[in-house]
């Protein structure tokens, strides 16, 4: 793990997409944080200690799903399918299919395994997987403050976590997708899927891939707009800096679209299939919405300790 200080830093951005604004003055508690993803060995380690059986491994409760036939309720999860030919950018149908027998050991589908893959991150975890590791390791997953504060690296403003060029002497940053998304990949990065945690550089504060290769889970809900980074849920008084802001409630977070009425967390960093002509959310101010009942091939986690006001003397040690 790494320190990561605690102060005060500029949350948001008013350049991209409407979620991430508006830009606003956000202060945190030092903590630590894990420099990398948690990789398939930890996780591995983590399953082999407790026998823990991830959400993508269950078949679904048909009493979560109303109106959904039984039959189609199997354990598997979201596998990213590049199309051969552009297809259209608002049905992700296009490229995400619900493949039976997908998880973290399988994360291509069932005939796939880890092979080569123990340095990379770990995928097909829900919500409730991440946070249950990190109560196994004594550990806890990062609030949307904690996290774009730490991936920030003290470049506050910053429009990437390395600075403002996208790709400073032409080199790639981060695992992230170069061509047309979803059916030219470039793989100019040299990698077409995740990459081993650490291939790219750290950024300020010694942080690995908080752009890119997979995305991370936070321990906030997802609201849009001004609701993001605190406000009432922060412990200071609307006219001050929030103080380790939290997000909004879990009822506030469901999309009123979602006939499950499933609440949603907030994703930070973007991943190996963020592109510039579709979600360019390799930025740290950039947010996504996932289910919490949702596991992909391209969402990971990762934990940090400490924080919340606690002695930061009494964290050295770690």
């Amino acid at each position: 793990m790494v320190r990561i200080p605690g102060g005060t830093f500029a949350m948001g951005s008013e350049e991209a997409y409407p979620e991430e604004a508006p830009v606003r003055d956000v202060a945190v508690d030092g903590f630590w944080m894990d420099a990398t993803h948690v990789t398939n060995a930890a996780f591995a380690a983590f399953v082999d200690d407790t026998g823990y059986t991830t959400i993508a491994e269950r078949d679904p409760d048909p009493d979560d799903y109303p109106g959904v036939d039984p039959a189609d309720l199997v354990a598997g999860s979201a596998v990213f399918r590049s199309p051969d030919a552009p297809v259209n950018l608002r049905e992700p149908s296009g490229w995400w299919e619900y493949v039976p027998g997908a998880d973290w050991r399988h994360p291509l589908g069932p005939d796939s395994d880890l092979d080569g893959l123990a340095d990379h991150p770990v995928v097909h975890v829900a919500y409730e997987d991440a946070e249950r590791y990190a109560e196994w390791a004594g550990k806890r997953l990062p609030t949307e403050a904690e996290w774009e504060r730490a991936a920030r690296g003290g470049l506050d403003g910053a429009r990437f976590v390395w600075g403002d060029e996208h790709a400073p002497d032409g080199e790639p940053m981060g695992n992230t997708w170069q061509g047309q998304f979803p059916y030219e990949n470039k793989t100019l990065d040299g990698y077409h899927r995740t990459s081993p945690v650490g291939a790219f550089p750290a950024n300020e504060y010694g942080l690995y891939d908080v752009a890119g290769n997979v995305w991370d889970w936070t321990a906030d809900w997802y609201g849009a707009g001004g609701d993001r980074g605190g406000g009432a849920a922060g412990d200071a008084p609307a006219c001050c800096t929030p103080r380790n802001p939290r997000g909004v409630t879990a009822a506030e977070s469901v999309d009123p679209r979602d006939p499950t009425a499933v609440p949603r967390k907030v994703l930070k960093g973007g991943s190996h299939l963020c592109a510039p002509n579709y979600c360019f959310r390799y930025r740290p101010s950039a947010r996504y919405p996932e289910p919490v009942d949702t596991s992909t091939s391209h969402v990971g986690f990762r934990c940090v300790a400490g924080g919340w006001g606690r002695d930061a003397s009494a964290e050295t040690s770690r």
